[in-house]
């Protein structure tokens, strides 16, 4: 399986309501939103996706979930660029939780990819990709602990 990284700057873009959303998720197991993808033409439905939160700390990933759409065309400002959407299946609040942080992402084999990508919907490199997932699964697990 694939994965991609995508960020979310809430500097630039605010979430509205990211508490109504885990409740919603938690309540319902259904949690759906699109996000720009700059890998459009390797993301396919099915992939793995993580969202790192970027431009304020904590910043790491804090969602992950999978690709539920094919790539498609949207418009803004006049341009046209690429949105995927995304079937979550975690999703923390960084201001009031803890997140799987740059400090840990930036170890050992996953200190190879980049984790503040300059465009949103980037490829994880494929030999990291179980690493991570195994990463962000243990993270999840030791946080239900506390």
């Amino acid at each position: 399986m694939k994965a991609f990284l995508f960020g979310w700057n809430p500097i630039k873009f605010k979430w509205e309501n990211i508490d109504g959303d885990i409740k919603r998720l938690k309540a319902t197991g259904e949690l759906v939103d699109n996000w720009s993808v700059a890998s459009h033409k390797t993301i396919k439905p099915g992939d793995r996706a993580y969202i790192v939160r970027l431009g304020l700390e904590p910043k790491g990933i804090f969602a992950s979930g999978f690709v539920s759409s094919e790539p498609y065309v949207a418009f803004r400002k006049g341009r046209h660029y690429y949105r995927i959407d995304i079937s979550f299946d975690i999703l923390l609040n960084p201001d009031k939780e803890p997140i799987l942080t740059f400090d840990i992402l930036k170890t050992g084999n996953l200190a190879e990819q980049t984790w503040a990508p300059q465009a949103s919907g980037i490829s994880i490199r494929p030999q990291l990709a179980d690493e991570l997932e195994g990463v962000w699964q243990d993270f999840l697990t030791s946080k239900e602990e506390y």
